[in-house]
């Protein structure tokens, strides 16, 4: 598969990211974030995911973050990142703003605060049925923007899938809430999301999805 275009496409994004990572070692992508807590539910579907499908409860932390790291008053790319608890330890799911219609759910989008903003994963999970997009948007109060989110808000998001060019299906919900410092200020995290290393339970994923992401997370881990 040394060959594959998905391949060739892979390596030129993690030489991207080479360089960036030369100038932000730490986060070369995603510097800004938040750290949050809270519950993930999902009340089922016939995604043809089970752990879509399914009804559960569990907790969960996510980090919201600003892709670029552009100045705080800025239009950027925001990413939420989620982490559960599953029965292999734990799993990642990676959420980027996006448009919510075809096309534009396969488009980056760039928002000042997240209630504005559509987050998908962008590339699909690969279901009993077939592919699978998991989305999510904000229902109630906007939280505000990475680095501003208000310290008592509580941020609702309705969770969703979709077949990719169909509608959403509505499957659960998410409630986070900001994780406060001993000085009562909203705080960052040292987590370090994977959704290779971490997959989302029950969920394939397609070969072509793996070659473009992975030269990138390694140069990530390393």
């Amino acid at each position: 598969m040394a060959h594959h275009p998905t391949t060739f496409l892979g390596r030129l994004f993690a030489a991207g990211f080479g360089a960036v990572k030369a100038l932000r070692p730490d986060r070369p992508i995603h510097p800004q974030g938040v750290l949050m807590n809270g519950t993930l539910e999902i009340t089922g579907g016939t995604s043809g995911i089970p752990f879509l499908d399914t009804p559960s409860s569990r907790t969960v932390a996510a980090r919201l973050s600003r892709s670029l790291g552009l100045p705080g008053g800025w239009p950027d790319i925001l990413g939420l990142a989620l982490r559960f608890p599953t029965d292999d330890g734990a799993a990642d799911l990676l959420l980027a703003s996006t448009g919510w219609r075809v096309p534009g759910r396969f488009f980056l989008t760039a928002h000042r605060t997240a209630g504005a903003a559509r987050l998908t994963s962008l590339m699909p999970y690969r279901g009993s049925r077939g592919p699978v997009l998991v989305g999510a948007r904000t229902l109630g109060p906007d939280p505000g923007a990475p680095g501003r989110v208000r310290d008592s808000a509580t941020w609702t998001l309705a969770l969703s899938w979709a077949t990719p060019l169909g509608r959403w299906h509505r499957c659960g919900a998410l409630h986070l809430t900001p994780a406060l410092g001993p000085d009562g200020a909203v705080r960052d995290t040292a987590l370090r999301f994977d959704p290779l290393l971490s997959p989302l339970p029950t969920a394939g994923t397609y070969g072509w999805t793996r070659r473009l992401r992975e030269h990138s997370y390694r140069r990530a881990r390393s």
